[in-house]
């Protein structure tokens, strides 16, 4: 059974549709990327995905025992977020928080993973540092290890390098391909078509309500939809 598989779904908000017909999967290992204009309807469906909404209509399954708690998710981040006063190791263990139920403290284990997704990020000699004093990439570090400590199933990041600079940018999509690589699913949104390509596994397209295409990245530089977006951005670069 697929980790993930979303079938027939239609996705909006306050009675207006956004996205219709909308089926794909999501095995473990893959890396799909999810593309499209602005107001196409990318953050709905990743709410959907984290059940933070309901579909209109349509059915989400679940596989290898995932629950929508277990699910790390990086979101886009705010003003307020990125001058949050608290250590970066307080933050990275707030990733566990779901773990806790009503226990009012972290255990052993949460604190011992949040060290480990710290050492694995490499940043645990920034452990007691204020978050709000680090730089963007390195509070996307902080943020990513927080979601590791949620789960290393699967991983929801809405546009993760959105207001870095080239290089953090690059450092990040590296990162994110190494947890890849060693078994995370991602799915992640992205506006950076070529790094969606260059890394991704598979491409979701979604836009004027209706999914535009699924399948893989190779195959999306030879879809009409990919040709015209790919042609579009370089445009507008």
């Amino acid at each position: 059974m697929p980790l993930l598989s979303c079938q027939n779904l239609i996705l909006g908000y306050d009675g207006k549709t956004v996205v219709s017909n909308l089926s794909f999967t999501v095995n473990a290992g893959d890396y799909l990327c999810i593309v499209g204009d602005n107001g196409s309807g990318k953050s709905t469906l990743m709410k959907t995905l984290l059940h933070l909404k309901t579909p209109m209509s349509g059915e989400i399954q679940m596989g290898d025992g995932l629950l929508p708690e277990e699910i790390g998710y990086l979101p886009q981040q705010t003003v307020v977020q990125k001058d949050f006063p608290a250590s970066v190791r307080e933050v990275v263990r707030s990733g566990c928080l779901n773990r806790c139920g009503i226990r009012p403290y972290f255990n052993k284990a949460e604190k011992r993973a949040a060290d480990e997704n710290m050492e694995r990020l490499g940043i645990s000699n920034l452990a007691k540092r204020c978050y709000r004093e680090l730089s963007g990439g390195q509070q996307q570090r902080v943020l990513l290890a927080r979601a590791l400590c949620a789960t290393r199933k699967l991983l929801l990041l809405d546009e993760p390098v959105a207001g870095l600079d080239p290089n953090a940018s690059a450092d990040l999509y590296a990162l994110i391909k190494d947890l890849n690589d060693g078994g995370t699913t991602v799915i992640m949104i992205s506006h950076d078509i070529t790094a969606s390509m260059k890394h991704a596994s598979h491409i979701l397209h979604i836009g004027e309500q209706n999914p535009l295409y699924f399948g893989t990245a190779g195959g999306y530089t030879e879809s009409e939809a990919g040709r015209r977006y790919i042609r579009s951005e370089g445009e507008q670069t």
